[in-house]
């Protein structure tokens, strides 16, 4: 080797490469792609309509479109199967609302005649009087009455005076039931309301010889078209619910109401009806819990229920209850509308307590056929209901839990009997542990749940 010779590696390549040849880049154009396009023949396949023959796998919308088809058959044939099973399981789960018919067409009140209120020592007074000035013509008697009624004078005149004419009660009570005019009825019901007060004495403030009678309240509701009947079951439709412009509720119950309920307040210093008559009034205005236009008159109704259950004396109380809670149960069904009658006893007294422990148990008996309300036998048959049977009807068990319920524990009766309410209480265990979630049985969840809380609630009682 040569010494002035190069190296090996002095030979190679150099290390920076030396620059390539820039590429042509091919320009298509338009012409170029319409030229392949119809080389090709696509346009033609177009035309006719044929669909190429090699297609992308996995786009063939034909077998999609079929495969989309038998999805939606299968589920459609699936969702009518469950609707039938579902129609199958909820047969009885189409129950009617509570509600019944209290009042029907009103009718017009034949019992408005002339009271002779033009003849009263009031009015009298007034023309008699050259200090007042009033020169009174006939037929302008009443329209002055009216006009002191609504301005609140009439009852001032009265509390002055200290007493009440017949005629004027009278005539005032009259347009208290029957006036169409809202103002007015609403200033008799007031004059009325205050009649009736009792003073810090125990006494009426006023001295008044004519009181609402009996006969007098009970022709209003017959004009405002009561029918609910005492000898026939009432149903419960969907044209009980309606309401019409023709059947009421009737404009003047409220101060029907109210007025009734101020005569009942005033039993220790009159007696204004008798034990029956307060009776029949007591079944009417619990009935009239049924009729679901009176809903928004609760509170009012429910002041009218407590004043006549207070109106019975001591010695009469029970014997009254039990007979108005035979009427009751006669005429209403074993549905939603018996526990609706249940549940508007809402009064925590002694009296109220035993009056829905009384309704519980009539309804019970009339249910199970029995002739003599005999609490054993009641029970002994409600807890022989089988859960598990096949065609156990879940809708009547609902309600007799509910009814049992009140039967035993609104009143103090059955505290102290331990074996009827172990009985109760274990009946209440199988029924919330042996019915399932899954059982779809019409009102099976609802008597499950029912008898849970039942059961804790029964702890807690006793």
């Amino acid at each position: 080797m040569v010494m002035d010779e190069p190296l090996d590696f002095e030979e190679e390549d150099p290390l920076l490469p030396t620059a390539r040849p820039a590429k042509r880049k091919k320009v298509i154009g338009l012409d170029d792609l319409l030229e392949d396009y119809f080389a090709t023949g696509k346009d033609e396949l177009k035309a006719a309509g044929v669909k190429p023959k090699h297609k992308p796998k996995g786009h063939n919308s034909d077998d999609e479109d079929k495969k989309v088809r038998e999805k939606e058959i299968k589920f459609r044939k699936f969702v009518e199967e469950y609707e039938e099973q579902s129609i199958e399981f909820d047969a009885g789960d189409d129950v009617s609302q509570w509600g019944q018919r209290v009042f029907g067409c009103q009718k017009s009140p034949s019992v408005i005649s002339s009271t002779g209120v033009e003849n009263c020592q009031l009015l009298q007074t007034f023309c008699s009087n050259d200090h007042l000035g009033f020169d009174l013509n006939i037929g302008q008697e009443e329209g002055f009455l009216e006009g002191l009624l609504m301005d609140g004078w009439l009852l001032k005149l009265v509390l002055v005076h200290g007493s009440v004419e017949d005629t004027i009660a009278s005539w005032a009570l009259t347009k208290l039931l029957y006036s169409s005019n809202k103002k007015l009825r609403v200033a008799a019901s007031d004059f009325w309301n205050s009649v009736l007060s009792l003073n810090e004495a125990g006494k009426l403030l006023v001295n008044i010889g004519h009181f609402p009678s009996y006969s007098v309240l009970k022709s209003a509701l017959l004009s405002y078209g009561y029918i609910f009947d005492s000898h026939t079951k009432a149903s419960t439709s969907e044209n009980v619910i309606a309401d019409t412009a023709d059947d009421g509720p009737p404009q003047n119950i409220v101060e029907w109401l109210k007025v009734t309920s101020a005569c009942c307040k005033i039993r220790k210093v009159h007696s204004i009806f008798s034990s029956s008559e307060a009776e029949e009034f007591l079944d009417i205005v619990i009935s009239f819990f049924l009729d679901r236009r009176l809903e928004g008159l609760l509170l009012i109704l429910g002041d009218c229920l407590s004043s006549l259950i207070l109106y019975f004396n001591t010695s009469e109380w029970e014997s009254s209850c039990l007979s108005v809670a035979q009427s009751i149960a006669q005429r209403v069904r074993m549905d939603l509308n018996c526990l609706r009658i249940v549940d508007c006893i809402t009064g925590t007294d002694y009296r109220s307590k035993f009056l829905r422990s009384q309704l519980a148990l009539q309804f019970l008996k009339i249910s199970f056929g029995l002739k003599v309300a005999n609490v054993e036998k009641i029970l002994k048959s409600v807890t022989s209901i089988n859960v598990k049977d096949k065609d156990c009807n879940f809708f009547s068990l609902y309600i007799y839990l509910v009814l049992m319920d009140n039967l035993l524990f609104s009143s103090d009766a059955f505290r102290d009997k331990h074996a009827i309410i172990n009985s109760w209480r274990n009946y209440l265990r199988n029924c919330s542990n042996q019915i399932g979630c899954t059982d779809w049985r019409s009102y099976a969840s609802k008597v499950r749940n029912k008898a849970s809380y039942l059961m804790l609630f029964c702890k807690v009682q006793c």
